[in-house]
């Protein structure tokens, strides 16, 4: 089974933090970078963080960096994205995805599999 599946999604005031999850299986987790795109009621999915599976490499979005953290537990087979100091506007269903490249993997279309998403809602 190769598509991810996103777990850790939720509620919380701004200011707060949240940690969401990626699983994928073990064929496809060391060979695969994995990224968290998000997207908000009426507006298009944008990325937010990735990691490579070639080194590790990560990149961030602006608007996140600073905040966001993704990382990886290869033993796990899992990729996390820790979220700190949310704001309103990272109100979005989060979604995880598996890319084959290994480099530069900020876009969408560069993507191969795609979890069902998960919502997080920050309030004030």
């Amino acid at each position: 089974q190769v598509q991810p599946v996103e777990s850790g999604g939720g509620s919380v005031q701004v200011g707060g933090s949240l940690r969401l999850s990626c699983a994928a299986s073990r064929r496809t987790s060391n060979s695969y970078s994995i990224g968290w795109f998000r997207q908000a009621p009426g507006k298009v999915r944008e990325f937010v963080a990735a990691i490579s599976w070639r080194d590790s490499s990560t990149y961030y979005a602006d608007s996140v960096k600073g905040r966001f953290t993704i990382s990886r537990d290869n033993a796990k087979n899992t990729v996390s994205l820790q979220m700190n100091s949310l704001k309103a506007e990272d109100t979005a269903v989060y979604y995880c995805a598996l890319a084959r490249l290994s480099y530069g993997v900020t876009r969408a279309d560069q993507y191969d599999y795609w979890g069902q998403g998960t919502q997080v809602t920050v309030s004030s």
